[in-house]
């Protein structure tokens, strides 16, 4: 009896083990996800690829003295736009004057001894013809001659090398364009060729350079022969767009074997005077794969491993496709490859999906809500 007992508990409970297991296998069935879609659609995508860039003078002087001497006019406001041939600085004039007088004096000297010596020869050719002097006279005399039109010719470059200095003692702008701070005052005294006195530079038009791999080289020239107003925008630092187009100017020579990039200059109107010289810019490139092209909400994308994926809604299944992305635009992002236009992307409940998990449509629920 006692047996029997002991038998029927051990059947009774292993038919309520059996049960729960059963119940609990039920009770691991997921429910379908509820989840939002959106359509992949197929519009206008207009997009530009940054370079950072700088804007640069097209014409940048150091103005340099190349005469010494003391500092003894200035002529100009610092920071103003100074036209071409405008007296900026004068250096101490009155030695170079002085040497421009005696090097005209010598040059008159020279010109009498030649004059003299022209006519010695002369007089004695004369004498020569009557037998009154001797050829070796004559011949004395007219070696004279050609000392003195020799020293007549060293006069004159004496006379021309003073009034260059004297021209040099006036430093006066080389071209139109916007003269710094001044590296001198009145009474410095400077050393030709190197003191610095200050840097004019032009500002109409500017330049913009940028620095791109020889990579891209190629499409920097075809932007050359067939760019529009459109190729190139400019992004300052504080975030706007300066409204001018810009031009490719010119491409560097050749790519440098360090850094396997090139120089690119864009051109772009100044008269508005905003762009300075080195300031720092962003200059924004047409991508040639703009056009019409797939875009979709960027929330719809999940990125693992450096890899990007969206989830597509097939009836009641959530499958998911690798995408290559292209730019954002907006709240969108293009989808280069991966899927197509009319595809739904699903955009909200991504966190619970798995590939090939069930969905269905409807809001999702709020993250950390009580399960039913």
């Amino acid at each position: 009896m006692k047996n029997r007992y002991i038998y029927l508990l051990s059947a009774v409970a292993v038919l309520a083990w059996s049960a729960c297991g059963k119940q609990q296998k039920k009770s691991t069935v997921m429910p379908p996800t509820p989840v939002s879609v959106a359509g992949a659609q197929t519009a206008d995508a207009i997009y530009y690829d940054p370079y950072q860039g700088t804007v640069t003078g097209l014409n940048v002087v150091e103005l340099r003295s190349q005469v010494a001497g003391f500092i003894t006019g200035i002529f100009f406001k610092e920071g103003d736009v100074v036209p071409k041939g405008k007296q900026l600085y004068e250096i101490d004039r009155r030695k170079y004057i002085a040497a421009v007088n005696q090097a005209e004096a010598n040059l008159a000297s020279a010109n009498a001894n030649l004059v003299k010596a022209q006519k010695d020869v002369d007089r004695y050719n004369m004498l020569l013809q009557n037998d009154a002097v001797a050829r070796q006279t004559v011949d004395q005399a007219e070696a004279a001659y050609q000392t003195s039109k020799g020293d007549v010719n060293v006069a004159k470059a004496a006379v021309l090398t003073a009034k260059t200095d004297l021209s040099y003692a006036t430093i006066t702008a080389p071209f139109t364009g916007r003269i710094g701070i001044s590296q001198v005052r009145l009474g410095s005294e400077v050393s030709p060729g190197t003191t610095l006195l200050n840097t004019i530079s032009s500002e109409h038009p500017i330049g913009v350079d940028v620095v791109v791999n020889e990579q891209d080289i190629n499409r920097f020239y075809g932007f050359q022969k067939t760019g529009t107003d459109s190729t190139f925008k400019l992004q300052l630092s504080d975030g706007t767009i300066y409204k001018e187009p810009g031009k490719i100017l010119t491409i560097d020579r050749g790519v440098n074997n360090q850094t396997g990039t090139v120089t690119v200059r864009i051109q772009f109107p100044n008269n508005s005077d905003v762009l300075k010289d080195g300031m720092s810019c962003v200059l924004q490139v047409l991508n040639s794969q703009s056009g019409m092209r797939v875009q979709i909400p960027y929330k719809a994308v999940t990125e693992q491993m450096g890899e990007f994926f969206v989830f597509v809604a097939q009836d009641t299944i959530a499958s998911q496709h690798k995408v290559v992305l292209g730019p954002r635009i907006g709240a969108n992002v293009v989808v280069m490859s991966g899927i197509q236009a009319g595809d739904k992307v699903i955009t909200d409940g991504l966190q619970r999906l798995r590939d090939k998990g069930k969905i269905v449509l409807g809001k999702p629920a709020a993250a950390g809500a009580p399960k039913q």
